[in-house]
């Protein structure tokens, strides 16, 4: 078995296991908000497997050159299953909380295998458009995830229990890979996930920036509509449009990393992030504005993590570039752990004012980073 069919195996099991997070996040959330929860609450719920994702993710590169990729992913699988039947089986922030740390453990393994080893081994010339595509296919399971309660018209124990089922067939597809398919790189080309971080810190800046967008915002969202009047399967659909945005932008964004230089491609999409968070401000008397703003919102939020990707490919090689693909991974976690708190509490004392505000001044920050990329580095 070739290195590149065992990426495209793993990126087929990852994609399915973010559709499965994806259908269970806005139900947890609504679930949530329904039980009397507020939306700062939500919000710290949502990031806890974000955060564990963070916390685990920079000795990931370790696990990796010990266990190999395959064995680690396993790993990763087991736990995203243990934490689905959490989700599945309890009722309440008692049981889904250590449920949520479980899942976040389980992504910190499947997420540097899959994406290390696709940067490794994707053909320079076309690592754009092969990350594109990656990312893309991962764009189409968050969007679907959040329609689904509306699609079946099931209540949130079906959908969850549906979850799990997901995760179980990702565990059959790691479990149908020998472990020594993958031929890792010499140990002198190590470099960890701190190195990388030192490297290229405004890489990882720009990528916290695509955490909070594409992956911070769908709980709150979701939550905040659910306070507008709408049901279950409406609210969930405002997450479901960053799911779709990041569906549509994920290749397009890799084309033009092929293409074009850098810092324009890193500058027009935070230049896009600002206006639609002007735009979330008017939400309050246009309610359409929170699909079409989650549309913007996910699609360059996750854009601007597949471009810092597709960087880290040209400045890594080798085994180092586990540790660079995880120094990303760090930014954008940490955009999805802190996301969701801070948004939910800026909703909730500042309303949609106070939330554009907050995200408003995040695009500027990243507008002004965008500019060096691509710059060569001081020697």
């Amino acid at each position: 078995m070739t290195a590149m069919a065992v990426v495209w195996r793993l990126a087929a099991a990852t994609t399915l296991i973010v559709l499965a997070s994806a259908m269970a996040a806005p139900v947890l959330a609504v679930s949530l908000q329904q039980m009397g929860h507020s939306t700062g609450a939500v919000g710290a719920f949502a990031m806890i497997p974000f955060l564990m994702v963070a916390v685990l993710i920079p000795i990931m590169p370790r696990v990796l050159a010990r266990w190999g990729i395959v064995r680690a992913y396993r790993w990763g699988c087991f736990l995203q299953l243990a934490g689905a039947l959490g989700y599945a089986l309890g009722d309440g922030l008692m049981v889904w909380s250590p449920a949520a740390v479980s899942l976040g453990a389980g992504a910190a393994a499947l997420w540097n295998a899959t994406e290390a080893l696709l940067a490794r081994e994707a053909p320079p010339d076309r690592r754009g458009r092969v990350m594109g595509l990656y990312q893309t296919a991962l764009g189409a399971a968050l969007a679907l995830g959040p329609f689904v309660p509306a699609l079946l018209g099931w209540g949130a124990r079906p959908v969850l229990w549906l979850a799990a089922a997901l995760v179980a067939g990702c565990c059959a597809i790691a479990l149908a890979i020998p472990h020594h398919a993958t031929t890792e790189p010499p140990s002198h080309a190590q470099s960890g996930t701190w190195h990388a971080l030192r490297m290229v810190p405004a890489l990882a800046g720009i990528a916290f920036t695509g955490g909070v967008f594409e992956a911070g915002l769908g709980s709150v969202s979701a939550a905040y509509a659910s306070t507008t009047g709408l049901g279950l399967g409406e609210a969930a659909s405002v997450a479901g449009a960053i799911g779709v945005g990041s569906f549509l932008c994920q290749y397009p964004a890799g084309a033009a990393a092929d293409r074009f230089a850098p810092a324009t491609v890193f500058s027009g999409a935070a230049l896009l992030l600002l206006a639609a968070s002007a735009a979330f401000a008017l939400a309050g008397r246009a309610p359409w504005l929170m699909w079409a703003v989650g549309l913007v919102w996910g699609g360059v939020g996750g854009a601007l993590y597949t471009l810092a990707m597709v960087r880290v490919a040209h400045e890594f090689a080798g085994r180092a570039t586990a540790g660079g693909a995880a120094a990303m991974i760090t930014g954008y976690t940490l955009g999805g752990t802190i996301g969701p708190l801070a948004s939910g509490t800026a909703l909730q004392w500042g309303g949609v004012a106070g939330l554009a505000a907050v995200l408003g001044s995040l695009a500027l920050v990243t507008l002004w980073v965008a500019r060096g990329i691509g710059r060569p580095r001081p020697a």
